[in-house]
């Protein structure tokens, strides 16, 4: 039940669209309308991040269920409601997305082109992204999860760069097939337990051959949208090509809505299918992390080493989630929250030498240390953290994974840990190029400081990197009590077989 006696997450959910319709109303000189578009876009994620503030002090994190519910009658005749409710996984998530998008529209204040329209669809995003993370109906899901790819596409093909078209493109139809597949599962479930009630969903069994199929189907839309490798080969070019903002929700959010799905269902709804995979996910993980790392290595372009650094985070992510045990799986939730906060950090760094008209190639960046030592110091703080370097955020996250997988595999953990190395390795390679270096430029040499847009902009992210490695234990708690009862599930899922079988005999 909602105790607080008024529906807060449609609040938070559709709060964007009320301002984009607002936006939407505005005529008169292109200045003007510019110009207040970007005001009411920015107060209105503000005053849903106070909303979000306000549901993170409300929420009870010794409860494992469900909080803030709504539940109405949506589509009668086929038991589809219009259902909300969050726990300590979801609201997560939820706050991160509310968090980052204010951050995000005030980095696009330097956009010109069409203003209005990109408004609009900035906070379209926003009310899709916190819909599926709230959606307790699989149909209402689907749909968020489905329509965050059209102000997403827009965004990348029509404000991005030389080649956005291509790249939003090839965004729509990769995570478009895997989608399709998503939605026969859908059916599936639909016609097997008679209700789309992810709740519900959640204590019907199944078969477990039937769920190997449904598992394939979870992968292919999930592990498109987690850019797991190698289902991952959009994400350079979608990042690389999408205007700052953009790139900041596609790494920082979007992708953590594959991750969620598996947490939500693949997980607890596909037990057996889930355990028969473990190697596979593991495999796939420990590649993301080694390989893709290797490949960030070898990147000439800032902008592109910082993506693939996003696909080798997104791994240890998989490898914390389908170790299924506590420790792994909380250790993939903050690292989803970390590197949320981290790369979106370092997007903003290349953005604001992109902003003054600088090339991203690291042959001819250096020496920025020394002229914008601001700007140096906070792009080492998110470099260090995306290393893992104890007492920042990134540090926390892959520790409790690497011992979640210690329990499980050592070979895993030890594989995934060389993440940290190979981080490290590419990460220092891109601070010495950019800010140590010799001046490769006269040009470089006057470069001004940070602004405060930019301030406005990174103090929030570093200031949440050091809170998560100082004091993690402020979220963990609020996923302590969802994560331990999933694994219990799920343990108690693959004992029943076991169960039944012995009692057969």
């Amino acid at each position: 039940m909602n105790a607080l006696g008024f529906p807060i997450l449609s609040l938070i959910t559709f709060l964007p669209l009320a301002g984009a319709v607002i936006i939407a109303t505005l005529s008169g000189a292109e200045p003007a309308v510019a110009r207040n578009a970007r005001w009411i876009a920015l107060w209105t994620s503000l005053i849903v991040l106070a909303l979000g503030i306000f549901l993170w002090i409300s929420f009870d994190p010794a409860q494992a269920g469900f909080q803030f519910v709504e539940d109405h009658a949506w589509f009668t005749g086929v038991a589809v409601q219009y259902h909300l409710g969050v726990d300590g996984i979801s609201l997560l998530l939820i706050l991160l997305t509310v968090f980052l998008t204010p951050i995000a529209i005030l980095s696009s204040w330097p956009v010109t082109l069409r203003v209005k329209e990109f408004m609009i669809a900035f906070l379209l995003l926003e009310t899709m992204t916190v819909g599926m993370f709230a959606a307790l109906d699989f149909v209402l899901f689907y749909i968020f999860f489905e329509a965050v790819l059209l102000p997403m596409y827009l965004i990348i093909g029509v404000w991005g760069g030389p080649k956005r078209i291509f790249a939003a493109v090839k965004f729509f139809l990769f995570t478009l097939a895997g989608s399709v597949l998503m939605l026969l599962a859908l059916v599936w479930m639909w016609r097997n337990a008679g209700t789309t009630d992810i709740p519900t969903l959640l204590h019907t069994p199944i078969p477990p051959k039937i769920q190997i199929w449904l598992f394939v189907a979870f992968l292919a839309s999930f592990g498109v949208k987690a850019a797991v490798w190698p289902l991952h080969t959009w994400l350079p070019d979608a990042y690389g090509e999408a205007p700052l903002p953009g790139t900041i929700m596609l790494a920082a959010v979007l992708s953590k809505m594959g991750a969620y799905g598996f947490l939500r269902f693949t997980v607890p709804m596909l037990p057996q299918a889930s355990a028969a995979a473990e190697p596979l996910m593991f495999t796939l993980g420990v590649v993301a992390v080694i390989y893709v790392s290797l490949v960030a290595l070898a990147q000439t372009d800032m902008k592109r080493l910082i993506a693939y650094s996003s696909v080798a985070h997104m791994g240890i992510i998989i490898i914390g989630i389908f170790t299924f045990t506590v420790e792994g799986i909380e250790g993939a939730l903050f690292q989803m929250l970390s590197h949320g906060i981290v790369i979106a950090g370092l997007f903003i760094c290349s953005g604001i030498l992109l902003a003054r008209g600088e090339p991203l190639l690291l042959s001819r960046l250096g020496g920025l240390a020394a002229r914008m030592p601001a700007y140096a110091a906070l792009l080492m703080l998110f470099a260090l953290a995306s290393m893992g370097l104890p007492g920042t955020s990134g540090f926390v996250g892959e520790i409790l994974v690497i011992v979640g997988a210690m329990r499980v595999n050592f070979w895993v953990s030890l594989l995934g840990a060389t993440g940290m190395v190979l981080g490290a390795a590419y990460m220092l390679v891109m601070l010495r190029a950019v800010l140590f270096d010799k001046i490769a430029r006269p040009e470089l040499g006057k470069l001004q400081d940070l602004r405060p847009t930019e301030w406005a902009m990174l103090v929030p992210l570093a200031v949440m990197v050091m809170w998560l490695g100082i004091y993690p234990s402020s979220f963990t708690h609020i996923f302590d009590a969802p994560v331990t009862a999933m694994v219990q599930s799920h343990v108690a899922a693959l004992a029943q077989p076991m169960a039944l079988a012995m009692v057969t005999k």
